[in-house]
């Protein structure tokens, strides 16, 4: 989770800096567009890593429902059924609950 959080800051860093590029007419914006499609899609990457990481105990798993829920309300986004079935996942010491 720290992880994902400094790769957000950094992406943030990273799409602020390619706006003042395009801004100051530095960059085209074909390039623009093709960085903001490799930065969204290593946000996803790391994303899809916590959603699939599989907790080794309640604690973890507590904490990844917090981090995640906290993480779709901040960015108001949403998980497909599969994704919600992963974060609800039981710890690797408990039989696995899914969503229907």
């Amino acid at each position: 989770m720290e992880r994902h959080i400094a790769a957000q800051l950094a992406t943030a860093d990273a799409v602020r800096a390619w706006d003042e590029r395009r801004a100051a007419s530095e960059v085209t914006n074909v390039a623009y567009a093709n960085r903001l499609s490799d930065v969204a899609r290593d946000e996803e990457a790391g994303r899809l890593a916590i959603v699939n990481y599989r907790p080794r105990g309640d604690r973890e798993s507590r904490l990844k429902l917090a981090y995640m829920a906290a993480y779709l309300i901040a960015t108001r986004g949403t998980l497909n059924a599969n994704e919600m079935n992963s974060v609800l996942e039981a710890p690797r010491d408990r039989p696995s609950t899914s969503v229907s």
